[in-house]
C-alpha cells in the first residue's frame, strides 16, 4: 500500500558528506512520522531522526550536529544530509514512516535500505 524508495548511499571518506532521500508513495492519506533509522553490522537498528508532521525533530545524540532531516509534506520526501561524516556512521540506512492509508489505519513502513560506508 505505502512504497518507500530510497537513493544517496555510498562510500565516502571521513569527514566528507552524503545525502540520502526518501520518497514516499502509494495509497497515502498522510504521513504522521518520517524519518532514517540504521544498523551497522552486529548491532540493533538504531534512530538517527525523525520528524513529525509538525515539524518536531528528534536526532540520536552521536549525529547532532552533523545531520539535518528535512520533509515536504506535499510531496512524501525527506532528505537526510549527511556532514562530518565518521567510521562508525557505517551502516544500512532505512527509511520509516508511519502513515495513514485510511483515518483508521496507521502503520509502519520500511525501505529497503542503502549502504552507507565511511572509510578512516
Amino acid at each position: 500500500q505505502v512504497q518507500l524508495v530510497e537513493s544517496g548511499g555510498g562510500l565516502v571518506q571521513a569527514g566528507e558528506s552524503l545525502r540520502l532521500s526518501c520518497t514516499a508513495s502509494g495509497n497515502i492519506l498522510s504521513i504522521k512520522t518520517m524519518g532514517w533509522y540504521r544498523q551497522a553490522p552486529g548491532k540493533q537498528r538504531e534512530l538517527v531522526a525523525t520528524k513529525t508532521r509538525g515539524g518536531n525533530t528528534q536526532y540520536t545524540d552521536s549525529v547532532k550536529g552533523r545531520f539535518t532531516f528535512s520533509r515536504d509534506n506535499i510531496m512524501n520526501t525527506g532528505t537526510l544530509q549527511m556532514n562530518s561524516l565518521k567510521p562508525e556512521d557505517t551502516a544500512v540506512y532505512y527509511c520509516h514512516v508511519e502513515a495513514y492509508t485510511s483515518s483508521l489505519d496507521l502503520n509502519d513502513y520500511w525501505g529497503q535500505g542503502t549502504q552507507v560506508t565511511v572509510s578512516s
